[in-house]
């Protein structure tokens, strides 16, 4: 069964308040009922929904590619798509700010940074999806870093790993300065792919339903890995 099979029954015993808990309520008022979705997991789920319905409004234009990416990235089924715009709809209308969520999450995940950036991936999966990311997207990402702890070369990292390696530094990408050591390399490679397989993020609590990020994000990983490596005749 999809996450969207599990969630409600899930959402409504969750032992979480704030915005996330109050979105959770909305969530088990729409999906059917089945228990066997773990807390971390619905987490991770409701607060992508809240942060990518308020970033949906950064560039002041709620943008259809902007939806379907946020179908697509929650791997949302046909029969769901009405109940998840209804969700996506009040996750937007919230008085609460983006700031409420993000620090929610941050405090959940506190001892978890690689969810953070998971959930953070997903952000800019979404913004990216008009093959664009607008100076108030762009805006609202890098406060959400902030909020979320990182620090300005962890964020430049992550985000020039959705930028991609041809208008990005390469270097910048794995996480490493140009005058490393092949060795440095290779290591700081290694541990990159290690980190954002499918199989930890899974293990991290994130829902299998989110892998083609792991994936998205590999694939870019490769990228620079190989192009560093053609320069330096590896």
């Amino acid at each position: 069964m999809s996450i969207w099979g599990k969630l409600a029954g899930a959402a409504a015993g969750l032992a979480v308040g704030g915005p996330i808990g109050a979105l959770a309520g909305a969530v088990a008022g729409h999906f059917a009922v089945d228990r066997n979705l773990r807390d971390d997991e619905v987490v991770f789920t409701v607060a992508l929904i809240g942060l990518s319905a308020k970033m949906a409004k950064a560039d002041g234009v709620v943008d259809p590619a902007e939806v379907k990416a946020f179908e697509d990235i929650l791997q949302v089924p046909d029969a769901e798509k009405k109940n998840v715009s209804r969700i996506y709809s009040i996750a937007q209308k919230d008085v609460a700010g983006f700031e409420a969520y993000a620090t929610q999450v941050a405090g959940i995940y506190k001892d978890k940074p690689g969810v953070l950036e998971d959930v953070l991936d997903g952000l800019f999966h979404i913004a990216k999806a008009d093959n664009v990311i607008h100076d108030g997207e762009l805006a609202f990402l890098q406060q959400v870093a902030d909020i979320f702890g990182f620090s300005e070369l962890e964020y430049a990292r992550i985000k020039a790993s959705h930028l991609g390696p041809d208008g990005e530094d390469p270097f910048l990408i794995l996480g490493i300065s140009a005058d490393v050591s092949d060795e440095e390399l290779k290591s700081a490679y290694r541990r990159l792919v290690r980190e954002n397989h499918p199989d930890m993020m899974i293990a991290r609590g994130v829902p299998e339903e989110f892998h083609h990020l792991a994936e998205e994000k590999i694939k870019s990983i490769n990228t620079a890995y190989e192009r560093i490596a053609k320069d330096r005749n590896l």
